[in-house]
């Protein structure tokens, strides 16, 4: 066989190069990612207001359980807003109920107070740290202590809601409220033995209820001299 019938031998017997894909033009890319995102975004909307509903109703029953804990199994409860440092029962046409803070008076069936629960909320050691805690305006106790929402440290800051005998040192205690070490303490009324090891978060606890007070007793006094119910 001669060279020139190798060449062509080999040449017959090679495989024929692939075909060259098409290159997808810039704006056929474009459209692409925008249709994509398109649909996703609609999907998040869709599923967000989908469960809007049931989300809602959720935290409307866990607030009222939180109201029902930290007053004592009130009969009834209202809701009071604060706008511009009053406390008031209705809002003015087109306001939100939720651009306000609100506190709740809750009722035996007889028509006496039981007290207020005071929700609030500032830093604690890692994030916000919301709670709600129950107020008799007439003796200036603590009725109880409940955090709604938190993120302390697990094992740690999170015995806040895990230590039962530092959530119940909050029934009955005066006000202003004082923490003090475990075993430091004068057996005052108003003193709470901070948890250890986690008294930043015990002292954020404290601290949220003493300037919640300090914020809403004058109107607190003010609505009930006004003859609330």
């Amino acid at each position: 066989m001669t060279e020139e019938n190798l060449t062509t031998d080999t040449a017959q017997d090679a495989p024929p190069p692939p075909p060259q894909q098409e290159e997808a033009s810039p704006l056929r890319l474009v459209l692409t990612l925008g249709i994509a995102g398109a649909l996703a975004g609609f999907l998040i909307v869709f599923v967000y207001v989908a469960t809007l509903p049931i989300i809602t109703a959720n935290k409307a029953a866990e607030l009222r359980e939180a109201i029902q804990l930290v007053l004592g199994a009130p009969d009834q409860f209202d809701t009071l807003f604060v706008v511009d440092g009053e406390l008031r029962e209705e809002l003015d046409a087109g306001q939100a109920p939720e651009d306000f803070d609100q506190i709740y008076p809750g009722y035996r069936d007889d028509g006496t107070q039981i007290g207020y629960a005071i929700q609030a909320a500032e830093f604690g050691f890692q994030d916000v740290v919301r709670l709600i805690f129950g107020y008799d305006a007439e003796t200036q106790e603590i009725l109880g202590m409940l955090v709604l929402e938190h993120k302390e440290t697990p094992g740690l800051g999170d015995k806040i809601v895990k230590d039962l005998a530092f959530v119940g040192q909050f029934v009955e205690t005066t006000t202003p409220v004082a923490g003090v070490k475990v075993g430091a303490g004068t057996g005052a009324e108003n003193e709470i033995d901070m948890i250890t090891g986690a008294t930043i978060s015990s002292r954020a606890v404290i601290r949220i209820i003493n300037n919640a007070l300090e914020r809403l007793n004058p109107m607190i006094d003010a609505y009930s001299g006004g003859g609330s119910r």
